[in-house]
């Protein structure tokens, strides 16, 4: 009997011995976490990892829930299953609370800062985000932030603009690595044109941050940052989607190679895609047009020296964009299309050294972007007519180019004893010159404008205490815009503008920051992206053109913010309240002053002014990267001084036009372990006025300020990962559905004389998607 029950002993404790758990703790950064403790939930079994990581742990057989977790991190969760006499690999990746919480971001200070520690709020869109809301673009992936709006403008050829705060796309500057050479041509379609595939992040600061970033920074401004090069890794995807029996085809490709010293590195970016035409209301009319998209780019650095860093990006993106009536011919002999080839080059050289100890640094940097641009936009009049024979005999194509340059220096020194606290003081002088032209000869349409500004800033960041900052800086701009008006006389008009800022941050508690920020700006006259864009209306073209004593905008904003986020073991969850009001002066606004040979015809004037103030909330929690839910919600006003006339047949009207009251969007990402993720998301879009012109169909005979209905664009996407070790490579599935309701705009304007301006809510209705993506583990 002895002997019996000491085999049974031996058999037992073989069997328990015989399965072991092995792996390595690291950070997302992929630094080892030492003395990180190791468990088996609802056990007493544990360990703690040795001083690289590393950890061995005994296990009985069966399916376990295995947790990581140490200080400052938050925990994992990994469910296993384990069998017989069997060693497992287990690897667990922690999230560091303050790589949620307090991210280094460069947007708001225009030098690296800590975002609890910023007196500005900065709010980061990473590229795990673009990819749980199933982002294609940029234009897709910015609608998931408070105060942020992309809309759709033009039912032919889509082109989008983002609104900040209830103000117009004109009113943010969009950047690229810190560079303000997203054109105003790029700006028309470029929000479409910036793959995600090929952001690092997006660092959003709304309201006035014109103090740093001169003209057109009255909104806000969105910083977008290029894939950076961490580690040696890949991934090679392709997305299917399908609208409606429409297809979309997507290929991404990324690859990151550092050397061993790790001060070189190089990433790359591929980007195709092939989209089809897509009509909403069977008239064989698009609703969205024919895309055909190749990009490529890469970002590369290199450490000369310990304290000086050298980084040069480059991107070319190609765009072929068609939209109109729905036939296998050339543009101009549809009964109405508009069809666009853009070439976009993009690039910027930055070095750096820092020097005294690295209390001082240095930076300077060139950045430049040139878009070329072959368009045609037209309606065929009636065939068989005098006017049909002119039409092909003379189509009205046209050609556009803008070339960009951004030349600059920048002084970073730091006092670290000032005041009793410590004080970065940054000076720096830049010199950007934008050159548009735009022309279709049929039209008699003209573009050719050259601005030039210099811009000098100064900006003194004083942490006064461990409670206290104060942030104050002015920015003086000398902008100059030459244009060539269609008369052939020039237009010249210069400004000197002086812009100042001051924010303050207080945390009267831990964990809770509150802030106040008063900043001016101005928006200089010139064409921008919206302007450059011509529109179909009842069977013509409408354009704009500039007033004569068209003058700049000034601005005054004021924010007050209250922040509050709680890190603990497994949850991290807060809130921001902001409020924002902004004066603007000399506004601008387009008024109707009749109508050509072409079509109708607005000029950019100045009106009184305008107030645009408004309320966000912010929520967020996040369980143990198990579940991460963030949503935000926007109401707001937008309205003149006095009120301006949108048609010579309607009454004149204070209220922005397409500018709804309230909007929103909310994220929810279940992320279980580490092979499977769905995410939810949804954006929200108020009630809003549009205006709607006359046209010759049935539906509408005079021009009338049309109410749109609320929407809510639901979205889901789920992906499973499929690890194989002996390849070294992960494959990702993806499956997910767009706008899951199909809440899109109800009725179209149909045929060739429509409305083209007549379009609103989501982009795009019902779409389904899948993918597979191959990545390094």
């Amino acid at each position: 009997m002895k002997k019996i029950i000491a085999l049974a002993i031996i058999l037992l404790s073989s069997n328990i011995n015989g399965q072991t758990l092995k792996g390595k703790i690291t950070s997302t950064t992929g630094e080892a976490i030492p003395f990180a403790s190791i468990f088996i939930k609802d056990t007493n079994t544990g360990t703690t990892a040795d001083e690289h990581g590393n950890y061995e742990l005994k296990a009985t057989k069966g399916k376990l829930a295995i947790v990581a977790s140490t200080i400052g991190f938050l925990s994992e969760r990994k469910i296993i299953t384990l069998h017989s006499s069997e060693e497992k690999i287990v690897n667990f990746t922690l999230t560091e609370t303050a790589e949620i919480l307090d991210q280094v971001t460069v947007t708001g200070t225009r030098t690296d800062k800590r975002r609890t520690n910023s007196p500005v709020i900065v709010n980061v869109i990473n590229s795990q985000t673009l990819a749980n809301v199933q982002a294609c673009n940029l234009s897709e992936g910015l609608k998931f932030q408070t105060g942020l709006r992309v809309e759709t403008d033009c039912q032919t050829c889509n082109y989008t603009q983002l609104r900040m705060n209830g103000l117009a796309g004109g009113y943010s500057q969009i950047l690229i690595n810190g560079r303000p050479i997203f054109s105003p041509l790029t700006g028309l379609y470029g929000l479409e044109q910036v793959p995600t595939n090929m952001i690092e992040r997006i660092e959003v600061v709304r309201g006035g941050g014109s103090a740093l970033y001169g003209s057109s920074a009255i909104g806000g401004t969105v910083n977008v940052i290029t894939k950076i090069p961490k580690k040696n890794n890949y991934s090679i995807g392709y997305t299917y989607q399908n609208t409606k029996g429409t297809s979309d085809h997507i290929i991404a490709g990324n690859t990151t190679i550092i050397n061993e010293n790790r001060n070189a590195g190089a990433s790359f970016f591929i980007n195709n895609r092939r989209r089809a035409m897509y009509d909403a209301n069977d008239d064989n009319f698009s609703e969205l047009p024919e895309l055909k998209n190749n990009s490529f780019g890469t970002n590369l650095f290199f450490l000369p020296t310990e304290n000086q860093k050298i980084e040069v990006n480059f991107s070319k993106m190609n765009e072929y964009r068609y939209g109109g009536e729905m036939v296998d011919k050339a543009p101009h002999f549809a009964m109405q299309s508009e069809e666009r080839v853009h070439d976009v080059y993009v690039g910027n050289v930055d070095y750096q050294i820092n020097f005294n100890d690295n209390k001082s640094s240095i930076i300077s940097y060139f950045a430049t972007q040139y878009t070329d641009r072959e368009h045609y936009t037209g309606i065929r009049p009636d065939e068989n007519t005098p006017e049909d024979t002119k039409h092909l005999a003379n189509p009205p194509y046209g050609n556009s180019t803008t070339t960009t340059f951004q030349g600059g220096l920048q002084f970073n020194h730091k006092l670290e004893e000032f005041l009793g606290g410590n004080n970065v003081i940054t000076i720096g002088g830049e010199f950007v010159q934008d050159d548009v032209f735009d022309v279709i000869d049929a039209y008699e349409y003209k573009v050719d404008q050259l601005t030039q500004n210099y811009g000098f800033f100064f900006q003194s960041d004083w942490e006064i205490s461990n409670k206290w900052n104060l942030l104050t800086g002015v920015r003086y701009d000398n902008h100059t815009l030459n244009a060539l008006k269609d008369d052939g006389t020039e237009k010249n008009i210069t400004n000197n503008v002086a812009s100042p800022r001051v924010s303050l941050l207080f945390k009267p508690f831990e964990n809770t920051q509150i802030r106040g920020t008063w900043g001016t700006g101005f928006r200089a006259p010139q064409a921008f992206d919206t302007d450059l864009h011509i529109a179909f209306a009842g069977g013509g073209v409408s354009r704009v053109v500039l007033a004569d004593d068209l003058k700049r905008e000034r601005s005054n904003s004021y924010t007050f913010s209250f922040n509050y986020d709680k890190p603990t073991e497994h949850y991290i969850y807060g809130f921001t309240i902001e409020s924002f009001y902004t004066n603007l002066e000399n506004a601008f606004y387009l008024e109707p002053i009749g109508e050509d040979t072409y079509g109708e015809v607005f000029e950019k004037r100045n009106g009184d002014g305008a107030v645009v103030q408004g309320i966000t909330l912010e929520t967020r929690l996040n369980y143990d990267g198990i579940l991460q839910l963030d949503a935000g919600f926007t109401y707001q006003s937008s309205r003149y001084d006095t009120a301006v006339n949108n048609s010579d047949d309607l009454p004149l009207k204070r209220d922005f036009l397409r500018t709804p009251s309230t909007y929103g969007y909310a994220t929810a990402t279940y992320t279980p372990n580490q092979k499977f993720k769905t995410a939810l998301n949804l954006v929200y879009t108020g009630r809003m006025e549009v205006l709607h012109l006359a046209s010759e169909l049935p539906n509408i005979t005079a021009d009338e300020y049309f109410t749109s209905p609320s929407f809510f664009n639901l979205g889901i996407n789920s992906s499973y990962t499929f690890e194989i070790d002996k390849l070294n490579t992960n494959i990702e599935l993806t499956a997910g559905i767009k706008n899951i309701f199909d809440d899109y705009q109800p009725v179209f304007d149909t045929g060739k004389d429509r409305d083209s301006n007549f379009i609103y809510g989501p982009a795009s209705p019902r779409t389904y998607t899948l993918g597979v993506k191959f990545t390094s583990n």
